[in-house]
């Protein structure tokens, strides 16, 4: 009789090991805020989904929507946090209309590298202070830093820049923190997505333009209509993207696919870093050699304007926003530990 039991048992368990594993499965339909095929922008994202397939064994699924396809990039935290959809790909600085400290999860003004910025999000208090960010601000969505980019370019301009007086006056697309230090020096800017910006530089809406890293912008076509390409990039040394999950589905989630998810978002944190990396000498060469591109460095004197005017943007948006100012002054106090580090540990530039 026991033995009967305990077969009853076990059968019983193994007829309810396929409902329970169907009842599990998850699919994450993502749309996404720039084109897989901008390597380090979208590129990751395909990755992600990928590997989140093959680590579950096919019960956690992510279906990958182009730009616009599902939702356009600029409302993708809305939809998530309402429920239209479960998921997005984008990155925090869209937001600042909505939320003021939302760029300080983006890209900072003369902030923190990739590596910096990695040790300040996982083991400082800015993924803590991500979450709570949108959570004060009403959202109902889970952050996850699921990507991260070097340096890009500080911009494409029709002619050289040789002084503060020659940014005055130009209409300019530009992204976060850095826009409102350019608009103090007399920069008219807009915030186009990737595939509008193009066609305003070759219909003259805009005259210059900054968007990401060399090998990206190769893929828009800047060179083909403006040929002065500047660096350093002051306003992005590090770039991070998010994966946002609306927050009913994340905690409906199993304690497996949420780590999934988890873990996948820190390797494409890694992984996207090193493509980046990767591929931009490739397009720097290719610019200089057969696009007649003259790839120009800031002086000092366009630098220490950047850098101050960018102090006064600080201290106004800390004034105006609570939380801005707090985030801004964790970050800063991370920093200042971190540069002790820094200063004694790396070779010096020359």
């Amino acid at each position: 009789m026991k033995k009967t039991l305990t077969s009853l048992v076990a059968a019983a368990a193994l007829m309810a090991a396929p409902a329970a594993m169907a009842a599990d499965k998850l699919l994450l339909k993502t749309p996404i805020a720039f084109s897989t095929a901008l390597p380090g922008l979208g590129s990751p994202i395909p990755r992600v989904a990928e590997q989140l397939d093959l680590m579950s064994g096919g019960s956690l699924k992510m279906k990958v929507y182009e730009p616009g396809k599902l939702v356009p990039p600029f409302e993708i935290l809305d939809a998530v946090s309402s429920g239209k959809i479960n998921s997005g790909y984008t990155t925090a600085g869209y937001w600042a209309g909505k939320i003021p400290a939302a760029p300080l999860f983006s890209a900072v003004p003369f902030g923190p590298e990739a590596g910096e910025y990695m040790a300040w999000l996982y083991y400082g208090n800015g993924l803590s202070l991500y979450q709570e960010m949108y959570d004060q601000a009403g959202y109902n969505v889970k952050v996850l830093p699921c990507a991260i980019i070097a340096p890009e370019t500080s911009g494409w301009f029709a002619k050289e820049i040789n002084s503060p007086e020659d940014l005055s006056g130009l209409k300019m697309r530009f992204f976060g923190l850095g826009g409102k230090v350019m608009q103090k020096l007399g920069v008219a800017t807009s915030l186009l997505p990737g595939g509008e910006i193009f066609p305003a530089l070759e219909k003259g809406a805009i005259d210059a333009t900054e968007f990401s890293m060399p090998a990206i912008d190769a893929r828009l076509g800047f060179h083909k209509l403006v040929k002065f390409n500047y660096f350093p990039g002051w306003h992005q040394q590090a770039t991070v993207f998010e994966l946002l999950i609306n927050k009913d589905a994340w905690n409906e989630a199993s304690d497996q696919h949420k780590a999934i998810i988890e873990n996948a978002c820190k390797a494409s944190m890694a992984d996207s870093f090193a493509e980046g990396e990767a591929i931009q000498h490739a397009a720097l060469i290719d610019n200089v050699e057969n696009n007649g591109v003259q790839i120009k460095t800031w002086s000092d004197e366009m630098l220490a304007t950047f850098r101050a005017t960018w102090e006064e943007v600080a201290k106004e948006e800390a004034a105006n926003d609570a939380f801005f100012a707090k985030v801004f002054a964790d970050m800063n106090e991370f920093r200042e530990g971190y540069a002790i580090w820094k200063e004694n540990a790396f070779l010096p530039r020359k």
